[in-house]
């Protein structure tokens, strides 16, 4: 009846919202990089009038979640372009603790990715289901401006961070508590993790082993033609710019990134189907970057909780979270979007929608790893941990569905498959909005 009822309104006309409305839910979803995820979120949106719908004056968002491999989110986000006269701003607070944050090594597939060691399923060559993860808790807090530059589509961007990285060996007990010594899901509490062997061997220098501060002033120009933020369906979102993180600041040392990222959205049915495709690029340009925060993603404003990668949810759906993590790197992209299904439900303006995907990235610059340090610290070779040489093209492909609210509340599931052994098997994440 319910379906039914669905269909029936369908058809009806989507009507322009007023004032503020909100979509309040349980966070209840599934990755594959951090299990299930339960709590709560809300966004609100103030549509005012309704002139400007189904863009909004006033957007703000709200969770308190945690995850049942170990992290948690708790989060606190505005956006508006109407608080500051001619100036979009987004300011995000954050505390996000990870206990089992994905560790795979530097430079893509030179780092060997054995799933043998993390299978637990009577596999002989086991070793720990979490030999790849560390702790990293998080404290952030960014700003993000961007203003007009003269009467066209060309935008100035930007942002003052301020980021707490702390990094932790595993705590074994938090994830043995309750269990038997003879349960399979017992963690051995002798056996190092991948990140006690590069912090024991020097790959990863005592001064940022345990994290740090890192605070970043960031600076670009854009370029932005799209019909809408949330879903477009046609126009061009281009960015570039240079983030620069000095050591007066509380950062380990001095050192400054180049971003690069281009998206464009093409029309194929008006309305209902569209192509869109994301190319991203970034390198570092001076300085010693410490190692956790390599995987950071550099963008002019955030979409999601995080941005970093490559691999997992944000960067190439299918890959093991953080697999790629270099000094540079280039990503894309390409995604089919058809929103096949509209209907009116509860007095709001709703869509169904599935999008397939493919996705890749590589590691373009390398970090600067001594494997003989490795191989000291082991009394042998390290070619099981680290072999060397330049990266290749990591891939995945995948399908998704969205369930949207009101053009802008978008409740989405994607299921990505790596395309290589070395970056995984099957990946499958809930969460919200479109990738890019």
């Amino acid at each position: 009846m319910l379906f039914a009822g669905l269909l029936a309104t369908s058809v009806m006309a989507q009507e322009a919202k007023t004032g503020w409305n909100f979509g309040a839910l349980p966070a209840v979803t599934f990755s594959t990089d951090q299990g299930f995820q339960y709590g709560a979120l809300v966004n609100l949106f103030d549509y005012g009038d309704g002139s400007i719908y189904p863009d909004y004056f006033h957007r703000i968002y709200v969770e308190a979640s945690t995850f049942t491999k170990g992290s948690s989110i708790l989060r606190v986000m505005y956006d508006s372009d109407y608080l500051i006269k001619g100036i979009r701003y987004a300011v995000d607070l954050s505390y996000m603790p990870d206990f089992a944050y994905d560790f795979y090594g530097f430079n893509g597939f030179a780092s060997v990715y054995n799933k043998a060691w993390v299978d637990d399923e009577m596999n002989p060559d086991y070793r720990s289901r979490l030999f790849y993860a560390m702790q990293r808790h998080l404290f952030r807090f960014k700003n993000d401006f961007i203003g007009n530059i003269g009467q066209n589509n060309w935008h100035w961007n930007a942002g003052l961070s301020i980021q707490n990285f702390k990094v932790k060996d595993l705590d074994v007990s938090k994830f043995n508590k309750g269990k038997d010594p003879e349960d399979p899901k017992y963690l051995d509490p002798d056996e190092p993790t991948l990140y006690e062997y590069y912090k024991n061997s020097g790959l990863i220098s005592a001064d940022e082993a345990d994290g740090g501060w890192i605070t970043g002033i960031k600076g670009g120009i854009s370029y932005d033609s799209r019909d809408q933020r949330a879903c477009p369906m046609n126009g061009i979102w281009a960015e570039t710019g240079i983030e620069v993180v000095p050591e007066f600041l509380g950062a380990e040392s001095s050192f400054g990134k180049f971003y690069l990222t281009w998206r464009q959205y093409f029309t194929l049915k008006e309305n209902d189907l569209s192509f869109a495709y994301r190319l991203g690029f970034q390198q570092t340009l001076f300085g010693e970057v410490p190692f956790y925060y390599q995987g950071q993603v550099i963008v002019s404003e955030l979409r999601g909780a995080l941005s970093e990668g490559l691999g997992g949810s944000k960067t190439i759906r299918g890959l093991l979270r953080n697999r790629v993590v270099g000094d540079g790197f280039a990503y894309g992209n390409a995604e089919l979007r058809w929103k096949m299904l509209r209907f009116k439900f509860i007095n709001q303006n709703w869509y169904l929608g599935t999008n397939y995907f493919f996705d890749a990235g590589m590691v373009t610059s390398l970090i600067d790893v001594d494997v003989t340090d490795l191989e000291d610290y082991l009394e042998g070779n390290a070619d099981d941990y680290y072999i060397g040489g330049k990266d290749k093209l990591h891939m995945a492909a995948g399908l998704g569905l969205k369930v949207v609210m009101n053009e802008n509340f978008i409740i989405s599931a994607d299921i990505g498959k790596a395309l290589k052994e070395q970056d995984g098997s099957m990946e499958f994440y809930i969460g919200l909005n479109y990738l890019f």
